[in-house]
């Protein structure tokens, strides 16, 4: 169950009919710039666009310039949705009588999409704290001089520990579809990136005759937390 939050001036029930046959928590509050100071945290909000579709897109700029991150749904009639854009700053739109299947669905999936973007902004395994936004990794509160390609590296394999990638997916996954190098490239980088780890350098793990994993003790798991 998901609690949503309308904003618009008549009742909830009116602007989405099918918000009333699903289980999920709602509230309403006026759809008034001066109502959301207060306005109850919510998976997400619901803005009534039906009938003023340019106070329905300043109260969704207003939203996202004050630091709302709950995925914004927007309720608009058919012929509303010529005027949308990408500057209103939503992340669905829904017609005012869709059936309760897709909105609920629409609710779901625009929740789940917050939650995966929502991505951690540090990685910690094995000894190695890894920081998504300033793109450094340590080891053992130790800095890592890493090239961009070796953090990327590190990254993405510290992301999926114990999991064994080929060269060929390795190559894929860091280096992207379009690089025409060889997987030798893969083998050139572990090298350097197994050197700068040192005595640690049993982290990052061959399988033979197939490729790499990142190793993680046994005492320890992969844990993210924002910083």
């Amino acid at each position: 169950m998901a609690s949503i939050l309308v904003l618009s001036s008549v009742p909830s029930g009116e602007v989405l009919p099918a918000l009333e046959l699903l289980a999920h928590q709602v509230r309403r509050i006026p759809a008034e710039p001066a109502q959301l100071v207060d306005a109850p945290d919510s998976d997400v909000v619901v803005v009534d666009a039906r009938t003023d579709l340019a106070g329905a897109k300043s109260l969704c700029r207003l939203l996202r310039a004050t630091g709302q991150d709950a995925p914004l749904l927007l309720v608009v009639t058919e012929g509303g949705m010529t005027a949308l854009s990408d500057d209103w700053g939503i992340d669905d739109v829904l017609l005012f009588d869709a059936g309760p299947a897709e909105t609920d669905a629409r609710i779901r999936l625009a929740i789940a999409k917050a939650q995966s973007t929502a991505a951690p902004t540090r990685v910690q395994a094995s000894g190695v704290t890894i920081d998504e936004q300033s793109y450094s990794a340590k080891l053992r509160g130790r800095p890592l001089d890493l090239t961009f390609k070796e953090f990327q590296l590190l990254h993405f394999l510290a992301t999926h520990p114990s999991r064994v990638f080929t060269r060929e997916q390795l190559l894929s996954e860091v280096w992207g579809y379009d690089y025409f190098g060889g997987t030798r490239t893969v083998d050139v980088h572990v090298r350097r990136l197994r050197a700068k780890l040192g005595d640690q350098e049993q982290i990052i793990g061959t399988v033979r005759n197939v490729g790499y994993r990142f190793n993680v003790h046994d005492d320890e798991a992969v844990s993210a937390s924002a910083s």
